[in-house]
């Protein structure tokens, strides 16, 4: 059995490794997306993607430790918002548009803001608030500590951010109101060590959150009582997960090559999505709910029937795939890329064709 340290060398790895480039490999009649543009100015991986409310603004985190806004109408960048010590990797645009939450996912040595949450104001470019996470994991060196998601609760109330187990921050008194662990204690009876949670996200209804865990689960909580259930059946960890539209199906992606749909209202497996050759690092659906997005270290971005859990169409690159995103309005897909090496990375943005 691998030790905890060798685990997180890998997933240290594969959080580096992110998409160059992508090109359509197949096509399926007017659906297929097209190239909108590709936004340059980062100069290392690009590892964390979120679209403003309204459309019109794509954020964009990355590991040269930047965060960026750029304008969907014009393809130009329209501010770097500031700068961590660190690797950025994963942001969020609160339900008003007005506000950034941005955490960083590692360094090669501690640094304070490690385990932060930082609240951007979007109007001014500057900090408005820091939540102050758990730092103790820097004095032994411990890995997996840092703030690897953030999302806002749909009425903008609540930010959840995950550093290990999840913290629900009040945003009205910038305060810690809960901790929402990953393990009973018989999993940790049960496990190497105490796996930490990897991704985060609010239901549509703000009442049930799920998080993506690296001992192979996916948690789904009852946000006000905290009762927690578990989602069992990847063989790998899992890395993101995201709620349909209507809130009664979550799309789950894992290191296990799949992507799997659950049930809510059963919490059982709905759909076995095949066709990834390599770990599933990123999943999104679309704003209609017909169509799922996934990402992968298998250079490819692939696009699912939701209804059908066919593959509509699979967009090609050159490197893994780290990210996705689609815009609020459904118009637009984006896509994350870079390297674990100093290079420059890459954004590129999607025409999407609808039905209407």
């Amino acid at each position: 059995m691998k030790s905890n340290v060798e685990r997180w060398r890998g997933v240290a790895a594969w959080m580096g490794l992110v998409c160059l480039g992508l090109l359509p490999a197949s096509s399926l009649s007017a659906q297929e997306p097209k190239l909108r543009a590709t936004l340059k100015g980062h100069t290392g991986a690009v590892v964390g993607l979120a679209f403003s409310p309204d459309s019109k603004t794509l954020a964009s985190a990355s590991y040269d430790g930047t965060l960026k806004s750029w304008d969907m109408t014009t393809g130009k960048e329209r501010a770097t918002l500031g700068e961590y010590k660190g690797c950025l990797g994963y942001v969020a645009f609160s339900p008003d548009g007005k506000t950034l939450a941005s955490g960083a996912i590692g360094s090669p040595i501690p640094f304070p803001d490690l385990g932060d949450v930082k609240l951007w104001d979007v109007a001014t470019g500057k900090v408005r608030t820091t939540l102050k996470g758990n730092t103790d994991h820097l004095l032994t060196g411990a890995a997996g500590q840092d703030v690897h998601s953030v999302a806002f609760s749909p009425d903008g109330k609540t930010l959840a951010s995950v550093n290990g187990d999840v913290t629900l921050w009040d945003l009205a008194t910038n305060k810690e109101r809960a901790t929402l662990t990953g393990h009973t204690k018989e999993d940790k009876e049960t496990s190497e060590a105490v796996y930490p949670v990897m991704s985060v996200a609010f239901s549509p209804d703000g009442k049930t959150l799920a998080a993506a865990s690296d001992d192979m689960t996916v948690k789904v909580w009852d946000v006000a009582t905290a009762k927690r259930s578990t989602l069992s059946g990847h063989t790998h960890a899992v890395y993101s997960v995201s709620f349909s539209p209507d809130g009664k199906t979550l799309a789950s992606a894992s290191g296990d090559k799949t992507v799997r749909l659950w049930d809510l209202a059963t919490n059982k497996e709905r759909a076995t999505l095949k066709g990834h050759t390599e770990s599933v690092t990123s999943v999104a659906f679309s704003p209609d709910g017909k169509i799922l997005a996934s990402a992968s270290y298998d250079k490819t971005v692939k696009l699912w029937d939701v209804a059908t859990g066919k593959e509509r169409v699979t967009l090609k690159g050159t490197q893994a795939v780290r990210s996705v995103a689609f815009s609020p309005d459904g118009r637009m897909l984006a896509s994350a890329g870079g390297s674990i090496v100093n290079a420059p990375g890459e954004l590129k943005v999607w025409d999407i064709a609808t039905d209407k």
